[in-house]
């Protein structure tokens, strides 16, 4: 039952933020709640926010640069262990 309803809430998120396939799988890959997701669509006095899906995308993005960054520095220091 838990997971209809989990189910549920992602269906109307989804609909509610206009988040096609794509994004709603990124989202739930960084662990995002489908409330916080719904709570964070822009009023029309937030003229400044994006859109979820562009906040979805950016943040994305930028925790994918962080890990790539990480792995690398990771893999650059068992190179330079390797040759000491």
């Amino acid at each position: 039952m838990a997971t209809n309803k989990k189910d549920a809430e992602w269906e109307e998120a989804k609909n509610k933020c206009k988040l096609n396939a794509e994004t709603l799988r990124m989202a739930k890959e960084m662990g995002l709640n489908p409330r916080s997701l719904i709570k964070n669509i822009p009023s029309k006095s937030e003229q400044w926010k994006a859109p979820v899906s562009v906040w979805i995308q950016d943040m994305y993005e930028e925790r994918q640069a962080k890990a790539n960054k990480k792995k690398a520095l990771k893999e650059r220091s068992v190179k330079v262990g390797i040759l000491l």
